[in-house]
């Protein structure tokens, strides 16, 4: 797999994140080029250079940045791997219907600030982690745990047996201020197109919506995924 981008390649480097050959624009003079080359000597990582060109050919975003890493596929973890995080109150993302990349790494990075033990996505119907994921993320794959499981909706019934609650992103929901978030919580995201499914949304415990005020009806799955991420940790530090 390749990773592209400079916070891509530190963040794999100062990760477990297993990297096979960093390949470096010849000619680069940048000061954070040169940390990656200093960092990746002292961990042992093979490092090349090539013509810019090279990597131009190479990249499958346009946007390398002048390095480019090649690692191990990616290793999604276990759903128990998740629930076995010592922290507590326990915070999880479920992804129900991310098909874009983009927002699949743009909603990692956000589970990642926010602290969140881990982001689960279902086999089918999901964006995989890939390159664009990885560069989409700023490096946050290297450090939040992704379980990609069979069945989105047998994974909340686990969830509801361990005690934790579950929640459901939609826009006819009670105002999410206005719910108990602070103890053990799992929030249901899903795509702006489709929303969460019909049935996922009966299992959850309760479904929550984000009051808006413009004229556009609904929000980018990121961006309502750090809203309500936010909101769990503004009612658990008050």
């Amino acid at each position: 797999m390749l990773i592209e981008g400079r916070n891509a390649i530190k963040e794999a480097l100062n990760s477990e994140t297993t990297i096979e050959k960093i390949l470096i624009a010849k000619g680069s003079d940048d000061n954070s080029l040169k940390m990656i080359v200093a960092i990746a000597k002292k961990k042992g990582v093979r490092v090349d250079f090539a013509e810019r060109k090279v990597l131009d050919r190479l990249s499958e975003t346009g946007k390398h940045q002048g390095v480019i890493g090649y690692t191990t596929e990616f290793k999604y973890c276990d759903l128990d791997d998740i629930l076995a995080e010592s922290k507590e109150p326990k915070l999880i993302l479920l992804l129900d219907g991310i098909e874009d990349p983009h927002n699949l790494g743009s909603i990692i990075r956000v589970a990642e600030c926010h602290g969140a033990d881990g982001v689960v996505i279902p086999k089918m119907r999901s964006a995989s982690v890939n390159e664009t994921v990885i560069r989409a993320s700023a490096g946050a794959t290297n450090h939040v745990k992704v379980a990609k499981v069979t069945n989105l909706n047998d994974a909340i019934r686990r969830l509801k047996d361990e005690f934790i609650k579950v929640v459901a992103l939609d826009m006819q929901g009670v105002k999410i201020s206005d719910s108990r978030l602070d103890g053990d919580l799992a929030i249901v995201v899903g795509s702006e197109g489709k929303g969460v499914s019909a049935l996922t949304e009966k299992l959850c415990d309760e479904v929550i919506s984000i009051p808006m005020f413009g004229q556009v009806s609904s929000l980018n799955a990121s961006v309502a995924a750090g809203i309500a991420l936010y909101e769990c940790l503004r009612q658990r530090t008050k």
